[in-house]
């Protein structure tokens, strides 16, 4: 699937005014996508904002340094963002994933488009550059960096290659192909540091981080041969050891581990109520067509969504649908 850079490209030239926005419970793609679309936007003289619907989880917080994203609502007001020209929607396609920044997107009277890989979507009443082949939205950053005309710099090149890196699970992933380690190559010669993305990602725990992902790991039940794994996080959990709902990041991935899983599933419970949920899978059930039918989306191998009820309520459902496909 080919995006029409020359199109994308053309609506910069013609804006100077540009908003960035991504998904809730924002990720290293989403953020690293944001900062560095930000970076190469700049480059060309344009004036850039960057707005969440969410805070950035304080253990992604060092690819912000500058703290350039802001918070709808906290640090940043909706009319504070009137003179904007372009409204550039990162990583997600789905309304829900936007949070409240889906109230900016609907009322604005700029330009709208989105760029993003994922295969799930709404009408969000855009222009759309979408890959759904592509292993992560940085690689489309880089791609329309090239389009037009900018040279990747080192301050560029860290959060974008947080964002495949991450996105490709550390280049592990199904989605990997030569083209994601020459573009991985691109941001290597423009200065990105992996030794130092690596550890500040994975090797600045805290200890209530640990002990959460102990409890996760307690809770992991697995059946139908082994074939499904499945796990839990209660609000109550982060009380008890000291972690952030951030914490549990990537967590569901510690259950691919265990010898025999095809399909795994976490719900993690939110403070407002109802759960989180996360889905991956190592065969041919595809995520995306789970977390649909409850109202979630993403990509074959990993896709989320949300349930409200309690945990006795939300869990049967859940499970009950995966089951259902696997057999």
């Amino acid at each position: 699937m080919t995006v029409n850079w020359p199109r994308f490209a053309e609506i910069i030239r013609a804006h100077e005014r540009f908003l960035l926005t991504s998904h809730i419970r924002p990720d290293c793609d989403a953020l690293g996508s944001e900062l560095g679309m930000a970076l190469i936007l700049e480059a060309l003289g344009k004036r850039v904002t960057i707005v969440n619907g969410m805070e950035t989880p304080p253990n992604l917080a060092f690819i912000d340094p500058d703290n350039r994203i802001k918070v709808i609502g906290e640090t940043i007001q909706m009319e504070d963002l009137d003179d904007i020209e372009v409204l550039m929607v990162l990583d997600t396609s789905a309304w829900a994933q936007l949070g409240p920044m889906g109230d900016v997107l609907r009322a604005t009277k700029a330009k709208k488009i989105v760029v993003d890989h994922h295969v799930s979507e709404d009408d969000l009443d855009t222009e759309a550059f979408k890959n759904t082949t592509a292993e992560a939205t940085g690689r489309l950053v880089v791609e329309a960096a090239e389009e037009l005309g900018v040279e990747l710099t080192a301050d560029m090149a860290m959060p974008i290659y947080a964002a495949l890196a991450t996105d490709t699970g550390w280049f592990r992933f199904g989605s990997v192909t030569s083209g994601t380690y020459r573009i991985a190559a691109k941001l290597l010669d423009a200065g990105a540091s992996p030794p130092a993305i690596y550890r500040d990602l994975y090797e600045q725990d805290t200890v209530g981080r640990v002990k959460l992902r102990g409890v996760i790991l307690s809770r992991t039940v697995t059946e139908l041969d082994g074939r499904l794994a499945h796990t839990y996080v209660l609000k109550e959990d982060f009380e008890t050891t000291g972690a952030l709902p951030a914490d549990t990041e990537d967590a569901i991935n510690m259950t691919l581990a265990i010898a025999g899983v095809q399909f795994a599933v976490i719900a993690v419970e939110q403070a407002t109520g109802g759960f989180k949920l996360s889905f991956r899978s190592r065969c041919e059930l595809q995520c995306n067509k789970i977390a649909e039918q409850f109202n979630g989306g993403g990509h074959k191998a990993a896709a989320g969504a949300f349930i409200a009820g309690s945990f006795e309520e939300a869990q049967p459902k859940v499970l009950d649908v995966v089951r259902a496909a696997m057999r």
